[in-house]
């Protein structure tokens, strides 16, 4: 009788000592245990994910910090005898479309060629066998040049605005008011769309608006070199540059969503080209900013280096953002540009000499604490929305 037990025991697979193979069912089942276990690793992949990033965080900041002090060079330098100061700063722009739509199209040549080098026959046999039909409609999937005029049409006039704020405000006054793009989006969209925000963005948004307004209350009391002081004129021309940059985001989204194979390549190249072509008019035919800075430039050549250097890094700086949203996505962009901006006003302390207030460090951190706060409270809803949804 006790074989008997043992045996139903074993049957049942509750025997302790019982070191044979568990019944089929509850196989099916802990291999699916397993299975979970081994996708919770870490893998190759998400070593190289990190890696990713953190080339992607460097990049940023290194291009970006650097041309910062670059732009504030332009922006304060006296030059020459006469102690002259750069012409147009808006110009900034136009130069910097141009070497980055250089740079994005020789990435994308030299792309296509190793692409076409490491293909095999095998691959190409692989393609065949798709058929026809699918390769129409994977070419369709790229955005055409001409679906980023728009996008151009737009960079062409905000960062512009940007760069002519420089003669009116301080460098590190501009960066702080270009990091409050929360400010205007949330007042457009209540006023225009009656969109509701939670009490959490309106607080984040109270933080920014706090930060900006207690920076440029004390940014007064302390010259800068700037050419010609003038606060409001300085942050309406920053705001300004927030307004057109939202719109010019929207349609980067837009290209996006629409075409499931737009690269970050094709689309720094062909929107720096169209902004590039609209400024061709405006500098040319109905102003003489194009002559008076190439005639500027001829006179005091460090100053024609200082935009080459200025263009390189905007080049380098703009193919780490466009890879860093189209790896990682828009919050990660969000967080990495935001907090690259605090490192940009401390190098433009330690490298310019521009003393800040206590006061204003404070409001540095009101505005910074905002946007980080507002970014992680975004990317908490999109993912509780995800969750519901599944």
């Amino acid at each position: 009788m006790a074989v008997t037990t043992r045996g139903a025991s074993r049957r049942r697979g509750t025997d302790p000592g019982d070191h044979t193979a568990p019944p089929p069912k509850e196989k099916q089942g802990t291999n699916g245990i397993h299975a979970q276990v081994i996708d919770m690793k870490p893998s190759p992949h998400i070593a190289w994910q990190v890696f990713k990033l953190i080339i992607c965080v460097c990049g940023t900041y290194g291009a970006y910090i650097t041309q910062g002090l670059f732009q504030e060079v332009l922006s304060t330098k006296q030059f020459g005898a006469e102690k002259e100061r750069f012409p147009h700063l808006a110009t900034l722009n136009s130069f910097q479309s141009w070497a980055c739509f250089i740079w994005a199209f020789l990435l994308i040549l030299i792309t296509e060629k190793m692409f076409q080098w490491g293909s095999s026959s095998s691959s190409s046999s692989a393609r065949m066998s798709h058929g026809e039909e699918e390769e129409n409609a994977s070419s369709s999937d790229h955005p055409p040049m001409s679906a980023y005029w728009k996008a151009g049409f737009t960079n062409c006039f905000g960062p512009a605005c940007g760069y002519q704020a420089l003669y009116y405000i301080p460098y590190p006054a501009q960066v702080l008011a270009k990091s409050s793009k929360m400010i205007p989006v949330m007042v457009l969209g209540t006023l225009l769309h009656h969109q509701r925000y939670s009490v959490i963005e309106y607080l984040c948004c109270s933080l920014v608006t706090a930060g900006v307004s207690m920076f440029a209350g004390f940014s007064g009391r302390r010259g800068h070199g700037v050419a010609y002081p003038n606060a409001p004129l300085g942050y309406f021309l920053c705001f300004s540059n927030l307004m057109l940059d939202g719109y010019t985001n929207v349609t980067q989204d837009a290209i996006n969503k629409k075409y499931k194979h737009s690269t970050a390549l094709h689309m720094m190249c062909w929107m720096n080209f169209w902004t590039g072509v609209f400024y061709i008019p405006m500098m040319f035919v109905f102003s003489h900013a194009g002559r008076d800075v190439i005639q500027f430039c001829m006179a005091h050549p460090e100053a024609g280096y200082d935009i080459l250097s200025f263009c390189i890094c905007g080049a380098v700086g703009q193919l780490f953002i466009f890879y860093t949203i189209k790896s990682f996505g828009s919050l990660t962009n969000t967080l990495v540009t935001t907090t690259r901006k605090f490192f940009s006003i401390l190098a433009s302390v330690v490298w310019s000499g521009h003393a800040l207030l206590w006061q204003q460090w404070i409001a540095v951190f009101l505005v910074f604490s905002g946007l980080i706060s507002s970014s992680l409270y975004k990317h908490s809803q999109v993912r509780m929305k995800k969750r519901h949804a599944s």
